[in-house]
This record gives C-alpha cells, sequence and structure tokens, in this order.
C-alpha cells in the first residue's frame, strides 16, 4: 500500500523592535526551548491569518502580517519514538500591536523573551529547529516578498466541513 507524505505545515512571525526579536520559551518533549511565535496552521484559514492566531495564542500580542520573509522545508527525527517529522514554514513579518494583558499564554508557552541577533545565535542549542536563527537570519538580511505570493482560494474558507466518517 502506498502511503502517501504530508507535511506539517507550519507559520511563524518574525518580530523585530529595536534590535531585539521576539521568541518563546516553550516546554517540549525535549525541554524547555526556544522558537519563534509559530504554530500549525488550522483548517480554513490563510498562512497570514494562521500566523496572526499563531503570535497571539503564543504571545499575548496582536500582530499583522506585512510581508513573507521565506518559506522553508525541514525534517526532524526522534529516534526514540521512531518519528519522522517534515515541516512546511511560512515565516511573515509585520507589524506587532498592542500587548492584551489579560490573555492566557498556549499550554506549553512557559514566556517570551526579547532577544538580541548575537543572543538568537548564542542560543542555538536551545532552539526548537534550525528555522528559528536561519528566519531571524533572513529577516536581518532584508529578505521580504509581497503577502500575495502566499495565494488562499476562496474555497478554504467558503466549503463547509466534510462530516466526519465514522470508524
Amino acid at each position: 500500500m502506498d502511503i502517501r507524505w504530508k507535511p506539517n505545515v507550519t507559520v511563524a512571525a518574525i518580530i523585530e523592535r529595536d534590535g531585539r526579536y521576539l521568541l518563546v520559551e516553550e516546554q517540549t518533549r525535549d525541554g524547555l526551548r526556544l522558537n519563534n511565535p509559530a504554530g500549525h496552521l488550522d483548517p480554513c484559514e490563510s498562512p497570514a491569518e494562521g500566523c496572526a492566531r499563531e503570535t497571539l495564542e503564543e504571545t499575548a500580542y496582536l500582530f499583522e502580517p506585512k510581508a513573507l520573509v521565506g518559506v522553508y522545508l525541514s525534517r526532524f527525527q526522534r529516534p526514540a519514538t521512531q518519528e519522522d517529522i517534515t515541516y512546511l514554514r511560512m515565516a511573515f513579518c509585520g507589524d506587532l500591536g498592542d500587548f492584551q494583558p489579560d490573555r492566557r499564554l498556549d499550554e506549553g508557552i512557559v514566556s517570551t523573551v526579547w532577544m538580541t541577533l548575537d543572543e538568537v545565535r548564542a542560543s542555538a542549542e536551545r532552539h526548537r529547529s534550525p528555522l528559528v536563527l536561519r528566519c531571524i537570519e533572513d529577516h536581518r538580511a532584508g529578505q521580504r516578498y509581497p503577502l500575495n505570493m502566499v495565494y488562499t482560494d476562496a474555497a478554504v474558507k467558503d466549503l463547509p466541513p466534510l462530516p466526519k466518517l465514522s470508524t
């Protein structure tokens, strides 16, 4: 039987303010790790919408994506569990909005931190993936693409979900 390979689609926010980048500290199976505000794309949302949602959930900041920094493919293996996962990440930069002080952070998010590029580089062993630094480096290098580089067809939102099959 052939198995169709499906990478996990994720979105990430690359947020810089006064020479510092906003990262999250999150508890993972591999311990406390640093990551860009990021997460999986949800059904019925565009990648830019998903990025804004994930940023709010993980940092309690409103975020409006303004440009695509890049599209990244990475692979992760966890030998202990035989997991072999590929991630397709779309990273966006944009405008950081107001902090929502009454908002609880997503489960697993311990805190948010602002770090200089040198601090991000020095903490590479704590990064959730090599894409954390790569996305920041690309942002620092001025890499920007228009949001319309990622097209979301109207059917993503307009089609109703199919009923779940009984198993």
